[in-house]
């Protein structure tokens, strides 16, 4: 067994709390100081975050960096998220984390974050100035994008199976959902 993390319960984590999570396989992120913690994702998920991986760094100019989870992203002191893809300008990332937010960050559903990503991690996205958010879902092959209008995500595009959708930000790339299966 383990060394047992303690946390604090009289304030809300940091990232400095953060760092004393175990390297058990689990996902650690903080969202406004809370702790989210979710399983190691099934193939169905790895599959289609590897298959997208690919076709954005096949599309990625030199300056952008495509990055796969676990990737910090650190949004302010109490939120360090990691989406399972993101697209960065190179000059912003540092050896250890991206401190600002992605120019694209992507969210693979799961039934155990599907809320999460769909809701609280969008927003929170959306907050920092994330220029687009996709999600993808593996179990019915549909792709979801918003881009910022003005401060505010507006759907761009909901593609499903061979239906495909060029994005335009943060580089041209084609994408057809059920090509990632």
């Amino acid at each position: 067994m383990g060394a047992v993390t303690i946390l604090p319960r009289s304030r809300p984590l940091t990232e400095v709390d953060l760092e004393t999570m175990p390297d058990d396989g689990h996902r650690y992120e903080l969202l406004d100081g809370t702790l989210i913690v979710s399983p190691a994702p099934i193939v169905k998920h790895q599959r289609v975050s590897m298959e997208l991986s690919v076709l954005l760094y096949a599309a990625c100019p030199p300056d952008l960096e495509v990055l796969a989870a676990p990737t910090d992203v650190r949004l302010a002191v109490d939120t360090v998220l990691q989406p399972d893809l993101l697209v960065a300008r190179k000059v912003d990332l540092t050896e250890k984390n991206l401190p600002a937010a992605p120019l694209l960050a992507i969210e693979i559903l799961s039934p155990s974050t599907r809320l999460i990503d769909l809701n609280t991690k969008k927003a929170r996205f959306e907050l920092a100035g994330c220029a687009s958010y996709w999600t993808v879902d593996p179990d019915s092959l549909t792709l979801t994008a918003w881009e910022l209008q003005d401060g505010t995500y507006a759907e761009v595009a909901t593609v499903t199976g061979d239906e495909s959708w060029t994005a335009q930000h943060p580089f041209p790339v084609t994408v057809t959902p059920s090509q990632l299966a």
